[in-house]
């Protein structure tokens, strides 16, 4: 197992882009970058997606299932939101990083790894340690180059290429031809203090695509916040807004309320996330996701 990163910054920084910048630019690239979010699963399911199980471990086990480590074996493994693992995770974590093996869940045979370990958290992971509720052994395991990416506040000199980033991306997955975004507008963002980060650019520019249907992102364009609207002001459809155009508006205003947690977004439309999740998947062109499809 190659040294361990440890990557901070904000929730919706580009923790996990930087990481994969991390892998492509090394000598594994040609390996597997796998990626898992320690946050979104309790431990006994967080185990069994990091070791894996054997047929027969637990009831419905019917056949082997590798695990996170293993999909990853030559390549590197990217655990977000490290600081949310729980003591008795970081100790079955800590084994892993001392002895470079692990056990199945349900398995007897020790099972080698060789991974690059990256891992990130939105949290001040020496002051956890501090209060107990970080291991300290295996802070300092993961601790050996550490990376900060700072807040998209702190650095609005990018916010010029990260518009034209998103703007060309969203450009390609709906079939769209817009050039950009006004002066107006680019005043307005970089007045923004964006406590969603990256992740709130992109949702704000996904709000403006519904709206847009010249070449050019303006003002009207905007979440109510920011084009200056009182967010609670009565919604008035533009003529000519479609029923999908709508649901999609509605959806894209609770996805950039809650930074992009669809979750969270799921909760507040009173839906299911998967409902939400096939409903962004609609939004998409057919032929965008015929050719994203596995």
């Amino acid at each position: 197992m190659t040294a361990q990163r440890a990557d901070r910054g904000a929730s919706g920084t580009g923790k996990e882009l930087f990481a994969r910048a991390i892998h492509h630019l090394s000598g594994r690239r040609e390996r597997r970058f796998v990626a898992l979010n320690c946050a979104a699963l309790p431990d006994n399911l967080l185990e069994s997606e990091l070791f894996g199980y054997k047929a027969g471990a637990f009831t419905d086990a019917r056949r082997d299932k590798p695990g996170r480590f293993a999909l990853a074996d030559g390549g590197t493994l990217f655990l977000d939101e490290i600081g949310d693992v729980s003591p008795a995770m970081q100790a079955r974590l800590l084994r892993v990083l001392q002895e470079r093996v692990y056990e199945p869940l349900g398995g007897v045979e020790p099972v080698r790894t060789d991974v690059r370990l990256v891992a990130a958290t939105n949290k001040r992971l020496r002051e956890l340690v501090e209060q107990g509720q970080f291991r300290e052994d295996l802070f300092y395991r993961i601790h050996v180059i550490r990376l900060e990416l700072p807040s998209l506040r702190d650095r609005r000199e990018d916010l010029p290429a990260l518009i034209d980033h998103f703007i060309a991306r969203l450009n390609r997955l709906q079939g769209r031809d817009i050039a950009g975004v006004s002066d107006d507008v680019l005043g307005r963002l970089m007045d923004h203090e964006f406590p969603g980060n990256i992740r709130e650019l992109e949702n704000i520019l996904e709000h403006a695509f519904v709206l847009c249907r010249g070449a050019l992102i303006e003002l009207p364009h905007l979440p109510p916040h920011l084009r200056g609207a009182s967010p609670d002001a009565q919604f008035r459809p533009r003529p000519g807004l479609t029923l999908a155009d709508a649901e999609a508006l509605v959806i894209a205003d609770a996805l950039r309320r809650h930074a992009g947690n669809r979750k969270q977004a799921a909760r507040e439309l009173g839906i299911n996330p998967s409902t939400l999740f096939r409903k962004l998947k609609r939004f998409r062109p057919p032929e965008t996701r015929a050719k994203n499809a596995p």
